[in-house]
């Protein structure tokens, strides 16, 4: 532990699927300098998403040196008093590069592309449990959403993929193996790893053993040459390269965004939580044995503190828009001109006016998991203005978080919560609860903290509790209304074509 006169900071990259932040925090887990950009969105087809990985990389170098500069403006002693950093990062997103020269052999095929379906469906037929034929041992059905869909497509579609995979120079990895590659050096010596949490997403780990699972590998064709090594979600991984800011500082801790995220909420057994960006995700704590969902739940990793710390593990129910949908009618529909507004706008109606909105824009994720369906806007009269449409935006997003955390109680059988469900919820002191939770992973693994002091409670004060105002069958009466508009949304995907 750091003497309590010295001046202790522990940072956090936390890089989104829409921008890149790095946060630093005091020895009290408090925030103290930030700096966050936002990077190109590149959509070359319909359903297709994807990003530059150079850029990408480009976004954390630079907010890395703009938040230094902040502290150092605030007169905090960064530079010398930096003892880790964490890095978490949007999940699944898909990255290919030579390991001769560093440099991408494709774009970052985003989580939410959806180009993979020929590829899911050609699986599901193949294999004997179709669709669930992997959820055994990874835990995920057969979906467009996880990275071995994606590392299949590269493989079978980009030729600079296949000969770097036939002559030995391919390196795969999600974001968080990207960013590691280069942050510890790149070709001159990087670490080619990715976390247990990042792991689980890709479809190809087993969730008892934490490794690459032989027979889905197999399975699939995919070479194991390709893959990092998998390790724990708190361990020193490597330091910062002289190239980037902060070189000679320790990174020792890892996490996909959603698994940081209940780190940062301080999530412990029988403990959910929802957090909102470009989608939203709801993970409840499981304990130390995987739980399977029979009604549209993933099983994944929660979090593991340590080489040798038991494993939690998490029922998750992820939605593939939330936040995205904000940002639709912002750029694509320009009804609002910043993301603020929306809110301004939907309390200009009492009400959704009857109108409906459904997300769909590159399927559906839990627990629905339809790849077929689309986006659709239901219930227009002449009577809707754009009150209503936004307001029927905002609250898709607490409509699909009801029927995800509905799904989690029918699996673990008990209590959740959600505006819609009648139960309250709590927002944290610190909403970026994603960072937080890489600082608390790399802040364990340099001992800034002990597990005791973090599940304690750094950080909690000023919680704020929304208390549900509807009554039960008006509540009911809209949930129907939102199921009728989801059935809606079925089997739209070629009318692209």
């Amino acid at each position: 532990m750091a003497g309590e006169g010295e001046e202790v900071y522990v940072a956090a990259i936390d890089q989104g699927t829409t921008s890149t932040r790095f946060i630093i925090y005091d020895r009290h887990a408090k925030p103290v300098a930030s700096h966050q950009l936002e990077f190109k969105q590149h959509y070359p087809e319909a359903g297709w998403v994807e990003h530059d990985p150079m850029e990408i990389l480009e976004t954390v170098k630079v907010c890395m040196k703009e938040a230094v500069d902040k502290a150092k403006d605030g007169r905090y002693k960064v530079v010398s008093g930096l003892k880790a950093i964490g890095i978490t990062n949007q999940r699944e997103t898909t990255v290919m590069w030579s390991k001769s020269t560093s440099l991408p052999l494709y774009n970052a095929i985003v989580w939410m592309d959806a180009r993979t379906s020929p590829v899911c469906r050609r699986l599901e037929n193949e294999l004997s449990g179709g669709r669930t034929h992997f959820v055994g041992t990874c835990g995920l059905p057969i979906s467009t959403y996880f990275s071995a869909l994606k590392l299949l497509w590269l493989m079978e579609n980009v030729d600079a993929v296949k000969d770097a995979v036939r002559t030995g120079d391919a390196l795969f990895g999600t974001i968080d193996t990207w960013l590691i590659w280069n942050l510890t050096g790149g070709i001159a010596g990087g670490q080619h790893v990715t976390d247990c949490s990042n792991a689980s997403r890709t479809m190809l780990m087993n969730l008892k053993t934490l490794d690459w699972d032989k027979p889905t590998l197999d399975a699939l064709g995919v070479p194991v040459e390709i893959l990092p090594k998998i390790i724990s979600n708190s361990e020193k991984i490597g330091v910062i390269a002289k190239e980037f800011p902060m070189a000679g500082v320790p990174i020792s801790g890892c996490l996909g965004d959603q698994h940081a995220a209940m780190l940062g909420q301080l999530c412990q057994k029988g403990e959910a939580k929802s957090t909102y960006g470009t989608g939203a995700f709801i993970l409840l704590n499981t304990g130390e044995e995987p739980t399977q969902s029979s009604h549209g739940l993933l099983s994944t990793i929660a979090y593991k503190l340590g080489p040798t710390a038991p494993t939690n593990y998490a029922l998750e129910g992820s939605i593939a828009i939330a936040g995205a949908a904000v940002q639709w009618l912002r750029d694509s529909l320009g009804i609002i001109q910043t993301a603020a507004e929306i809110e301004k706008l939907a309390e200009t109606v009492p009400d959704s006016g009857g109108v409906y909105f459904v997300p769909a824009f590159n399927g559906l994720f839990a627990p629905w998991w339809r790849d077929d369906a689309r986006g659709i806007c239901i219930g227009i009269t002449r009577f809707t203005n754009k009150g209503h449409i936004a307001r029927a935006v905002l609250e898709s997003m607490c409509f699909q978080v009801n029927d995800v955390l509905s799904s989690m109680h029918k699996d673990a059988g008990e209590a959740g919560e959600a505006d819609l469900l009648g139960s309250p919820v709590v927002r944290p002191a610190d909403i970026e609860t994603t960072a937080l939770g890489a600082a608390y992973a790399a802040g364990l693994a340099a001992g800034v903290w002990t597990k005791e002091q973090v599940f304690s409670g750094l950080h909690k004060e000023n919680t704020t509790v929304f208390r549900p105002k509807l009554d039960e069958a008006h509540r009911k009466k809209r949930a129907d209304s939102w199921y009728k508009a989801v059935s809606r949304s079925f089997d739209l995907a070629d009318l692209s074509l």
